[in-house]
């Protein structure tokens, strides 16, 4: 590897972090989409996680909060940072503490207006909007039951 190489690749890497948190799999697949060799891949994530510039953890923040802001629910997020390879630790510790319910709720009436369905048909369509946006049943039938969560 060469250090002129080297050095473009850290400042790909240092371009695309300057815009967002990225995972380090995400940044990994960015960098070799720009034909990069994977060793100097490798080195240059590696020195960029060890002075703290690439976190798994602040991405994993960072997308949660962005994502919840958007109302989605811990299914979906879990299944999202899975695929970014985020560790179950560092997952939970993210989704743990958050009020799920009033999400829901909130979410619910953003969509349909604060007046609970009464239909079956309704009802079955709302739930099925909450299920797509990675609420758990609990969560649903929770919103379905109670306008205000809070």
């Amino acid at each position: 590897m060469s250090d002129s190489q080297k050095q473009q690749c850290q400042a790909a890497a240092v371009r695309l972090l300057s815009r967002r948190e990225h995972s380090c799999q995400e940044l990994c697949r960015k960098l070799l989409a720009r034909d990069f060799d994977p060793d100097t891949i490798d080195a240059v994530v590696a020195e960029l996680q060890a002075d703290n510039l690439l976190s798994d953890e602040r991405f994993a923040e960072s997308y949660v909060r962005a994502k919840v802001a958007k109302g989605l629910g811990p299914v979906r997020l879990r299944r999202d940072l899975r695929e970014h390879r985020i560790d179950d630790d560092t997952i939970h510790r993210y989704l743990h503490e958050r009020h799920w319910h009033t999400l829901a709720a909130q979410v619910r009436q953003k969509r349909f207006g604060p007046a609970l369905p009464e239909s079956f048909e309704e009802r079955a369509r709302q739930m099925r909007f909450l299920q797509y946006r990675g609420f758990e049943s609990e969560h649903i039938n929770g919103a379905m039951k109670q306008d205000d969560w809070d």
